[in-house]
Order: structure tokens, then sequence, then C-alpha cells
């Protein structure tokens, strides 16, 4: 049996990678393998034990030993730390803040990547997040770079949090939106860009079904 392809998608914070990689994941029976989940776990696990997040030899160490399943369920899929179901506790915003500070030391990414790249080698994967199509799986058979205006992408975080019942403003969203584009793009370990062949999805004013349609135009292009 030929193996199957493997699905990078990355872009910048708020351009729908999670959504649509799930989506992408279910159309196909493929795994889904959300990786920005995997440092959101490690920082979940560091502030449970006090670490702070400037002591990368202890980071470091807890990321390499890091026992962390994506389980599919019927309502999704499950992220299980140390048999323990964490998916509610990750969307935390002070757990997203830590998982920023620490997904810049070379100590917790080197760990996280290979065993993200194990988790594909098998094929048959969809991974979503930071450095997918650049350094985590470059060699993956179709790589796509989700992107939208920073505008676009406040007003679905923004939406968001109000689902969520969390107060914010536009103006302030549209802030952080663009300190983090400039964090991810600058930073000196793996910033933010695309993969010299990927596929580049602007998705101001497309509906999520249309750009899961575009995707598997491409998964049919090259699998």
């Amino acid at each position: 049996m030929a193996r199957k392809p493997v699905i990078a998608i990355d872009g910048p914070a708020g351009a729908g990678k999670s959504t649509i990689a799930r989506l992408v994941a279910e159309r196909l029976g493929f795994r889904y393998i959300e990786t920005g989940a995997m440092y959101r776990a490690a920082a979940y696990k560091a502030r449970q034990l006090g670490i702070p997040p400037d002591n990368a030899e202890r980071l470091g160490a807890l990321s390499a030993d890091l026992d962390l399943r994506f389980e599919p369920r019927p309502d999704g899929t499950h992220i299980v730390l140390d048999c323990q179901d964490i998916t509610d506790a990750l969307r935390d915003p002070r757990i997203g803040e830590l998982a920023s500070q620490i997904s810049l030391l070379a100590q917790v990414r080197e760990p996280l990547v290979a065993q993200q790249r194990q988790m594909a080698e098998a094929g048959g994967a969809v991974l979503e997040g930071r450095d997918t199509q650049t350094v985590v799986c470059p060699d993956a058979e179709v790589k796509i770079f989700l992107t939208a205006s920073p505008e676009e992408r406040a007003r679905r975080r923004l939406e968001q949090l109000q689902q969520e019942g969390r107060p914010a403003d536009f103006d302030s969203v549209l802030r952080e939106v663009r300190e983090r584009d400039a964090r991810d793009q600058e930073r000196a370990l793996s910033p933010l860009r695309p993969a010299p062949d990927a596929v580049i999805l602007n998705t101001d004013g497309m509906a999520v079904s249309e750009v899961v349609e575009e995707i598997l135009k491409h998964v049919g292009a090259d699998s």
C-alpha cells in the first residue's frame, strides 16, 4: 500500500490553521497533530511544577520526557498529558503566553520537533502549527501557508473571546496580533515564514469550507 501523504499547515496566529487542519484531517481520515498544543502542554506542566520560563535546562528535560497523546473522539481530538485530559486547560491565555515564551528555547523545541517528526513518519497526517512546513516536515508532500490580514485575524480572535465570555476590544486584540506577528517573524530560532514550495492561501473573505476545498485540491494533485 502506498504511503499516504503528510500535509503541513503553517501561518500566523489567527489565520484559521487549527480549524482548517482539523477539517482537512477529518475529510481525509488522517491523524490531526496540533504541534502548538505540544508547546502548551509543556507550558502547562511547567506551570504545575513551578518551573520559570528562563530555566532552559529543566524545561528541556521536561519536554524530552513529555507523556502526551492526541486522542480522536466524537467531539474532536483531545490532548492527554500524563493520562489526564488537559484539552480545556490549554485554552487558558496564561498557558498560551507561557508557551510562546518557552517555544523560543532550543532546549524545548528540539525534543518536541523530534516527537512531531516521529508522529508524521508513517504518513497520513495533517500537522498544524509553527514551522511544520519549514522545520518539522520540510519533505511534506503538501505544504500550506495560511494567512489573512491582521485586521481579519483580530476580528476572528475577538469573536472567539466574546463567545468564551472574555472581555476584549478590537484595538487591543489587533495590537496583540501585530505584536505576535513581529515576535514570530523576527525570532532568531525558526522564524515564521512560508517554505519556498508552499502554497500560500490568503483566507480574507473566504468561508472555512472554501479553504478546506482549496487545500483538498492540492492534496489530490500531490498524493
